[in-house]
């Protein structure tokens, strides 16, 4: 039987992230399997037979720390021939209008009523928040304390069941920190006083992204800096016989391991492990990457992505893909033609391919059990959203479609997710298992890309040396003030 002293199960950026660590320490017995056909794993990126790029869901690169920074500079380059910079250009789309993000700092944006419930609601959330010694319960609870019933009503409830999928009280509340931007009660009535907007706050407020290939781009660069003997694709593992350290592959093949990291879904782990009990405690959402390609020039400017808490859209988010990559559409020159209008019912006469320029736009719809989605008519109604909020018109010519269905798309911070991880991955790790990553360990909070690395470069220290893994088990500090990590480097 075939055997290593550890391997990896899963080649996106925490898998990628641990192979180019045990690479790093010339740690030699070592393999890296994934279940797709190149690297990448939820951080690919799809090309339509048009030539349109698109994400599976709206990656940007911001960092927290030197190592992620150098290793992705290793791998594609550095420059503006590599990398596009970007001011993030966000904003809120509601009652007609756009409402520079973060909602709840620009409320002077709203109707007039609008401003005078929110308002309301922040004051009594403000005296409500001064009287009690509680912690919040749950999300909702936590956003009445912190924004009130006004922009709770308004914007935070209708907005984050679009994106999670499941109601705010049935969420917890540890995970927010840098996530979603609080309230402060007399900036917001100074900003409504002075009709002033601001918009720079978070972690992503610059960002970058590749020139070309989309974001899959960069992590199959990064295999490219791995030996290529050791990666091996198209290996689906389909079950771990923890007790005796086996891994069973599609193919019947077997692999025994002495250490695993495996960044499979926890759920589904724990499920081989003949816990079920702990994998129903789990909760996550499904999502739908919508993308189209247009004739023309983009009409929108510089702005980025887009959010959508109304109805009148099925999509919680939209990014204007086009204006982030040189690549991401096909040249101007190429000619392609029209597959249908933003309507429907407009018959297109014309099926001679004409030259472009073109652009395009990136949605993302959330599913669960508490939200489903029918994906035979989820297209037509993305397409009929972005006519009713004004991304694109009826007259619009569609060159392209894009259509994929993630069943893994959001780990929901659901009420007793933490209860579950503090059992879980202890158990695992007596076996000898880290699961980590987006999945593998559960927290959103540390998903992002740069996480989802260092989360793989730490566990391999853990594993090897026995180091403290701060990403995965520190969130709050990890991400604290955005406060960037320069103790390890990815160069000597």
């Amino acid at each position: 039987m075939e055997f290593h002293e550890i391997v990896i199960i899963g080649a996106g950026p925490t898998g990628l992230g641990a192979a180019i660590r045990l690479n790093q320490h010339k740690f030699e017995d070592w393999l890296l399997i994934d279940s797709f056909a190149e690297a990448g794993g939820l951080a690919c990126t799809d090309i339509t037979n048009e030539g349109f790029l698109f994400d599976m869901g709206g990656h940007v690169i911001f960092s927290h720390y030197d190592y992620f920074d150098q290793l992705i500079d290793a791998a594609v380059g550095t420059g503006d021939e590599n990398w596009a910079i970007h001011e993030r250009v966000s904003y809120v789309w509601m009652k007609d209008r756009y409402i520079p993000y973060p909602f709840q700092n620009n409320i002077c944006s709203l109707p007039l009523e609008d401003q005078i419930n929110c308002i309301n609601g922040l004051i009594e959330a403000k005296v409500t928040n001064a009287i009690t010694n509680k912690p919040p319960n749950n999300f909702d609870e936590w956003i009445l304390r912190v924004m009130g019933e006004g922009i709770a009503n308004i914007f935070m409830r209708p907005y984050n069941y679009k994106v999670w999928a499941i109601p705010t009280e049935l969420m917890q509340c540890s995970w927010l920190g840098e996530r979603v931007a609080t309230a402060n009660v007399s900036k917001v009535i100074e900003n409504v006083l002075r009709n002033k907007t601001e918009s720079g706050w978070g972690p992503n407020a610059v960002f970058r992204f590749p020139q070309y290939g989309g974001t899959g781009a960069i992590w199959k660069k990064v295999s490219n800096l791995l030996p290529t003997n050791k990666q091996r694709y198209n290996s689906k593992v389909t079950s771990i016989d923890i007790n005796n350290k086996i891994l069973t592959l599609n193919n019947g093949n077997t692999i025994r391991y002495n250490k695993l990291l495996s960044t499979i879904p926890l759920d589904i782990t724990l499920r081989w492990c003949n816990n079920d009990k702990l994998a129903d405690r789990l909760q996550y959402s499904s999502s739908h990457i919508v993308g189209i390609g247009l004739r023309g020039v983009n009409p929108h400017d510089t702005k980025c992505w887009l959010y959508y808490p109304e109805s009148d859209c099925p999509y919680y988010r939209c990014t204007v893909f086009s204006h982030y990559g040189i690549g991401n559409v096909p040249n101007e020159n190429i000619s392609l033609p029209t597959i249908r209008y933003g309507d429907k019912q407009l018959q297109v006469n014309n099926n001679e391919s004409i030259k472009g320029p073109y652009w395009s736009l990136m949605f993302e719809i959330s599913e669960s059990k508490y939200k489903p989605v029918n994906s035979q008519t989820i297209v037509d109604e993305t397409i009929q959203g972005a006519i009713n909020t004004k991304l694109i018109k009826s007259s619009d010519e569609i060159v392209s479609i894009y259509y994929r269905r993630l069943e893994y798309g959001y780990p929901t911070p659901c009420l007793q997710r933490d209860a579950v991880l503090n059992e879980a991955l202890p158990m695992l790790k007596s076996h000898d298992i880290w699961s980590r990553g987006r999945f593998g360990s559960y927290k959103y909070e540390v998903a992002n890309q740069d996480h989802s690395c260092m989360i793989g470069v730490e566990a391999v220290d853990n594993i090897l040396y026995g180091t403290k893994e701060f990403t995965l088990f520190y969130p709050s500090l990890t991400n604290e003030g955005g406060a960037k990590n320069v103790d390890l480097k990815y160069h000597s």
